[in-house]
């Protein structure tokens, strides 16, 4: 077992904050890829199979990639960690699909403040559990209102946009919006990946201090996730058939990459700073580079509110308040 360096929070946090640009961005291009092919599934494939063709280049070409590629059948065989820990891509397939799915019907702000909800309660509970390497970490008063200020912030900074996918419903059922079940199912979806990627950072950051380096278990990551949609959408070609064509575009074709960075970086932090911190820091990161595709390249119809700057702000702080190092037993519960 190969022991990486613990990185400080002022230097992991904002690798973090990094890392959560990239999330919008990707799902931007997975919903507009799945909105093109009229397939969510194929989305999350092609997004999967580009990934999975990056991290095994950089598995092969890098040193310390071809050195934890050794490391992987070795620490499984030899039961290092749980085997089910290999599955963990199956939890980014999930997620990866939640947004080829899911945001053309909800919108990316119910995507988001679903996704947001699910990974901040659950990153408390992995930490309190210690699944990830940073081991247990006690649930206080503190990350527990900091957690509850995240959420409600960036509901906050994603109002403005609440009015589109009623406005979408309204458009296509003649006049009238859909009731709140219209949407429920497509909204557990969303949350429940969200709610299972903090598990899959803990076992993506246990995975990566065996390997020795967070490129192996990226690249187990996409083997798994792709396995996974790939079957998925064999079968739902043999019962729907295929959706459309492939774009010609070439940004349709980045998400994957976009990937590969927070996967890994979420691998290689968790160790130093906890899931929870690990999974505030990008959550910071995501409503920054909402805002930033939302000022430099507009959706159709978007508006950047008062809210939107605001509520961002308001995260921003609470996720602060979340991970100063405040007294041992201060407000322990």
């Amino acid at each position: 077992m190969t022991h990486t360096p613990r990185l400080p929070l002022l230097a992991g946090l904002p690798l973090a904050v990094g890392a959560g640009l990239a999330i919008p961005v990707q799902g931007r291009i997975n919903g507009a890829l799945g909105a093109r092919l009229h397939d969510g599934i194929a989305a999350s494939v092609v997004s999967f199979s580009t990934g999975l063709v990056l991290m095994i280049l950089i598995s092969l070409l890098l040193p310390r990639g071809r050195a934890g590629l050794a490391k992987i059948l070795p620490a499984v065989r030899s039961r290092a960690f749980p085997p089910v820990y290999v599955l963990a891509g199956g939890i980014g397939a999930l997620f990866v699909f939640a947004q080829s799915f899911t945001v053309g019907l909800l919108g990316v702000a119910l995507f988001t403040v679903a996704t947001v909800t699910g990974q901040t309660v659950s990153g408390l509970l992995v930490d309190r559990l210690g699944i990830g390497p940073a081991g247990k970490k006690p649930v206080t008063g503190i990350r527990i209102i900091g957690c509850v200020l995240t959420i409600a912030a960036v509901a906050w900074a994603v109002s403005p946009r609440f009015a589109a996918p009623a406005a979408a419903s309204a458009g296509a059922s003649g006049g009238a919006a859909g009731g709140p079940g219209t949407l429920l199912l497509p909204l557990l979806l969303p949350v429940l990946a969200g709610f299972l990627m903090s598990f899959q950072q803990a076992m993506n950051g246990t995975a990566t201090v065996h390997y020795g380096t967070p490129i192996a278990a990226t690249l187990v990551n996409f083997v798994a996730g792709s396995v996974v949609l790939w079957t998925a959408w064999g079968i739902k070609v043999a019962v729907a058939g295929p959706g459309g064509p492939l774009p010609g575009e070439w940004w349709y074709y980045i998400g994957g990459p976009m990937g590969c960075v927070f996967i890994g970086v979420g691998a290689l932090l968790v160790r130093s700073l906890g899931v929870l911190v690990t999974g505030l820091g990008m959550i910071a990161g995501q409503l920054l580079g909402s805002l930033g595709l939302d000022l430099l390249m507009p959706a159709p119809g978007t508006v950047v509110a008062p809210a939107t700057i605001l509520g961002t702000v308001l995260t921003l702080a609470a996720i602060i308040l979340a991970t100063l190092p405040w007294p041992r037993g201060a407000f322990r519960r």
